[in-house]
């Protein structure tokens, strides 16, 4: 099936079905010329195979590859690591006519996003995620980059791709924490943005849970539409909508700094959904029971939705202050109003929001 992204010249087709890894060819040759390909993916993504399908196939459509593989987790996605990705791709003799096919996860597809932003002032890319969180998530939208020791994806650009490739057979080999960490996502788009996505996930947990064919596929369209419209209304974040695609994450943010990265994102996500919806409750827009229906909807897919104890409040506070979100010093929360809607709300007070 075929999501449209729709931002004039700039618009491009996310393509989502089985064992479609094949046809990343296809997809390239309608942009020639291309002098060469560079394919960036990670050790993890490389001992399951999901490049070689891709560079099989860009290889058989005539255009020359080189590949690249770096550790995988967020640690990657530094200054240094960026400096070392550039290096690497003038090595290569990457030139401006070149593109380059991220292959992996969200950390993959944001690093190697913000290296194409910037490479030569800028390159082509395609992203080709396999975990569930970067199919749903960060390959839609153009946002790539890196992040600082105090924030994440603080230093970063607007590079969309020349297409999105998803092959949802790549879920099975993930890892569990990796596959819940794309539940994450996947919940937070029903409960602030569609409610028909979040009743159709409390039918389905143990097909979600099986990583059913059919349901997934449904599910990562789903997310993939409502994601596409929102970027196609507000591609830059400046008019509103886009924000309230960040349900959770100002909390969620915190916690991975928080755990220096090893609260996986989308589980971050999670447990900054439950606490945006908690302050939601505070301020009248919901019921307490609201809350209590989406924990357990939480805990019926398996995801731990209370943030580590040991977390002192007092450094939350002094990281969630540097949030990329705050404009004029004040900083901005998306709250639910109601099950598949939310609202923006400005000039709390961090130390009354956890």
């Amino acid at each position: 099936m075929i999501v449209p992204v729709s931002l004039g010249s700039r618009s491009y087709d996310i393509t989502i079905g089985n064992n479609v890894l094949k046809n990343a060819g296809a997809v390239l040759e309608k942009f020639q010329p291309i002098s060469s390909a560079v394919i960036l993916t990670d050790s993890n993504v490389r001992h399951h195979g999901h490049a070689d399908p891709v560079a099989d196939s860009i290889a058989q459509a005539g255009i020359p590859i080189q590949k690249l593989s770096f550790d995988p987790g967020e640690q990657v996605k530094s200054s240094a690591g960026m400096h070392e990705l550039w290096e690497s791709l003038f090595d290569c003799g990457t030139d401006r006519r070149a593109v380059l096919v991220t292959v992996g996860g969200g950390v993959i597809g944001d690093f190697g996003g913000f290296a194409a932003a910037t490479y030569a002032r800028g390159i082509r890319f395609l992203q080709v995620p396999t975990t569930l969180l970067a199919q749903v998530d960060s390959s839609v939208g153009g946002k790539v980059g890196i992040n600082l020791a105090t924030g994440k994806n603080m230093v970063g650009a607007f590079h969309q791709p020349l297409g999105v490739l998803i092959d949802t057979t790549t879920l099975q080999t993930l890892p569990e924490e990796q596959y819940l960490s794309g539940l994450g996502e996947v919940i937070k788009y029903g409960v602030a943005l569609d409610a028909d996505l979040f009743h159709f996930i409390e039918g389905n947990v143990e097909k979600i849970k099986r990583r059913d064919s059919a349901v997934m596929q449904k599910i990562v369209a789903d997310c993939c539409r409502i994601k596409a419209q929102i970027v196609a209304e507000d591609e830059r974040e400046t008019k509103g909508q886009r924000i309230l695609l960040n349900f959770g994450h100002t909390f969620a943010h915190v916690f991975e700094v928080m755990s220096d990265y090893t609260i996986p994102h989308g589980l971050a996500v999670a447990m900054g959904c439950i606490c945006a919806a908690r302050l939601a409750v505070r301020m009248g827009f919901v019921e307490y029971m609201f809350t209590i229906r989406l924990i357990g909807l939480y805990g019926k897919l398996g995801l731990e939705t209370e943030y580590p104890t040991e977390f002192e409040l007092k450094r939350m506070v002094e990281v969630i202050q540097h949030d990329k979100k705050s404009e004029f010093g004040k900083l901005r929360f998306v709250v639910p109003t109601g099950l598949g809607q939310c609202q923006v709300i400005e000039g709390l007070d961090p130390h009354h929001v956890f």
